[in-house]
């Protein structure tokens, strides 16, 4: 087919629709919903993305964690909890002879406590106790003030860093630096606050204080928890030999006799993917479901739509026929014209998806901050797939109504007009 017969076939496609606008707008709005529901599924799903790679970066992409407990789940619960305590002494002994990490401190816990601040009191905080390396991890960065230094760790300081929520919930006004706070009754100097980090995966950390773990031993004591080891390998590419290191030296600082089961964790980025993989999935269940009945109405409004076409344009086709259009040409025309009513469609629901996605993401985290990975842009691989498949819809819808039109006998459809 020549470009003029495309061109003359788009001219006709866009002056059949301007006679009957109401009529081909209605048409396209299961094309509309179809298209909205692809763009929408599309941005939720980046969105993850993007929260799982700020997640996998407040972690540490070259870290690992050995802790008592497995963070992806699947284990026997029961079993797990009986463990045996990943004690103080074992930790530091592991942190003194791990030979290929670039770094390993242990950190130790408690959950659940408060912290007052002159008159007010707050609860539900967690306190971590760590070592001043802690400050060379992608979660010991800090936007005001410092982390605590090595003397001040050696010494067992009571000087403390707080979480991002952590600061927004004591000090509403003022600098947090220089005030104290109280733990147990004891005070501590705020001496900095770590980089907000809380993602939609990953919120809690942002309740976080943390101190030198001699002053967290002298508050919640020593014995009686499980204390975690956290292991920077230095690089992506070193992280399974530091793994397998790991696993060696843990399980001979823990007796583990050869054959059997590990009765630690060796946790990692990895753990969130099976999670995310469910939200993944779960989007991509509500969201195909969704897309599917509405391009499936779309299909049936269009296909309609231009079976009355054929049917009002039954005398022209017969015309075009007797003076010598081909079959192939007026298959094209109604194909076009479809996939152009389809294409309006796709259009209306760019511009109505990208309106609402900037309000959503523009409000939303205001009030709901674990939001705020949602882009306020569509990104613009979106357009082009719902480009293609608003398209593709059309010209499927319109395949049966262009092959009546093109299989008309002109005599017949003059003589039916008439």
């Amino acid at each position: 087919m020549k470009l003029s017969e495309i061109s003359e076939n788009i001219k006709i496609a866009f002056e059949a629709m301007s006679v009957n606008k109401l009529r081909s707008l209605l048409a396209s709005l299961g094309v509309v919903i179809g298209i909205s529901f692809v763009i929408l599924m599309g941005w939720v799903l980046s969105g993850l993305d993007q929260a799982l790679e700020d997640t996998f970066n407040i972690i540490g992409t070259d870290m690992l964690y050995i802790d008592k407990w497995d963070w992806a789940g699947g284990r026997n619960w029961k079993k797990v909890r009986q463990r045996k305590n990943i004690t103080y002494n074992q930790a530091t002994e592991f942190c003194e002879k791990i030979k290929n990490a670039e770094l390993a401190i242990p950190n130790a816990r408690e959950f659940g406590y408060r912290i007052k601040y002159k008159n007010e009191e707050f609860q539900g905080m967690t306190f971590i106790g760590t070592k001043w390396e802690h400050s060379l991890t992608p979660a010991g960065a800090t936007f005001i003030g410092r982390h605590f230094t090595q003397f001040e760790d050696d010494i067992g300081s009571n000087v403390i860093v707080l979480g991002y929520k952590v600061n927004q919930a004591l000090m509403v006004e003022g600098d947090p630096l220089g005030q104290y706070v109280k733990i147990e009754g004891r005070k501590f100097l705020v001496i900095g606050v770590i980089k907000k980090q809380g993602t939609m995966l990953f919120d809690f950390v942002d309740n976080q204080c943390f101190m030198p773990i001699k002053s967290f031993q002298s508050v919640f004591g020593k014995s009686g928890r499980s204390v975690s080891i956290a292991i920077k390998a230095g690089s992506i590419n070193n992280l399974d030999e530091v793994r397998a290191e790991s696993e060696g030296l843990m399980r001979q600082i823990r007796n583990i006799k050869p054959g059997e089961e590990n009765d630690f964790s060796i946790n990692e980025t990895k753990a969130f993917e099976s999670t995310v993989e469910v939200l993944r999935l779960s989007v991509w269940s509500v969201g195909i479901g969704m897309t599917v009945l509405s391009f499936l109405v779309g299909i049936i409004g269009i296909m309609n739509i231009m079976f009355v076409s054929v049917t009002e344009r039954t005398k022209e086709i017969g015309i075009r026929k007797a003076v010598g259009a081909k079959k192939r040409t007026i298959w094209m025309q109604f194909i076009i014209e479809a996939a152009i009513l389809s294409f309006v469609g796709a259009i209306i629901a760019f511009i109505g998806c990208s309106a609402l996605v900037y309000l959503v993401a523009t409000f939303l985290p205001k009030f709901v901050p674990e939001t705020a990975f949602l882009s306020p842009v569509l990104p613009y691989e979106l357009l082009l797939i719902a480009s293609f498949v608003s398209i593709f819809v059309g010209m499927l819808a319109g395949l049966i109504p262009a092959v009546r039109g093109a299989n008309l006998d002109p005599v017949e459809a003059l003589r039916r007009e008439n």
